[in-house]
């Protein structure tokens, strides 16, 4: 998979944010409210809950939310928080089991543009598939809500070789997105350790589409991480 040029940056963080919310205050109670646990997953047409015990999903897909009830999907423009929450058959609102980093408005309008849609959900896309090569048969990538991020776990956290790798679509240090690695404990210094926002190094989103295979530039990112974390 390719990775094309973010094109409106300010569009793009205007739509993540919204994204953010409806992942927050939506998908994850949804969950929550049928299985206890809030952690999302992601595909090539989108974000959202796995099939639940019930069969029942609740997505992003295509910019619209697509609610998977007795094996009937029904999808619903996302316009407020209000209105995607009614098509899942809940109130809007984060679970008690994390703070949400967005504001829960209910009615507010949604700042979702079409193409910067597509940018978040290909980039997570390309994102998750490089977390599931590097998690190979280890439990594989969450996206949590509370981030807005994919994210694994990997190594000894004995031998303070444990680290997360992950995958953002900007936060309010980064404007764009950038894949990561962080340490758990005290690692020797090197260049690779780069990010003054936090522990650990990040590869940018212009780095990765300027990259020739941007796919490899990711594997080897982790794979240096790994490397790194585990003293090779």
């Amino acid at each position: 998979m390719s990775l094309a040029a973010i094109h409106d940056l300010d569009a793009f963080g205007a739509t993540r944010d919204s994204l953010h919310a409806v992942a927050e205050h939506v998908l994850a109670p949804y969950r929550y409210a049928h299985e206890g646990r809030i952690g999302l997953v992601v595909d090539d047409a989108g974000f959202g809950t796995p099939v639940l015990g019930d069969g029942e999903s609740a997505r992003v897909e295509r910019c619209e939310l697509a609610v998977v009830r007795q094996g009937v999907t029904r999808t619903t423009p996302l316009t407020t928080l209000a209105a995607a929450a009614a098509a899942c058959g809940i109130e809007p609102g984060a679970p008690d089991v994390y703070t949400a980093v967005t504001t829960l408005a209910p009615d507010a309008p949604l700042a979702i543009d079409a193409d910067a849609c597509a940018e978040l959900t290909s980039w997570l896309s390309f994102a998750w598939d490089r977390l599931e090569d590097l998690a190979g048969d280890e439990i594989g990538p969450t996206l949590w809500p509370e981030h807005f991020d994919a994210a694994v776990e990997l190594g000894d956290e004995e031998r303070g070789a444990r680290g997360t790798f992950g995958a953002s679509p900007g936060d309010a240090e980064h404007a764009a997105p950038y894949v990561y690695v962080t340490h758990w404990a005290e690692t020797p210094a090197d260049p690779f350790w780069n990010d003054s926002a936090f522990g650990g190094a990040s590869l940018s989103y212009a780095e990765l589409v300027s990259a020739a295979d941007p796919i490899a530039a990711a594997g080897d990112f982790f794979t240096r991480g790994r490397a790194l974390l585990e003293r090779r």
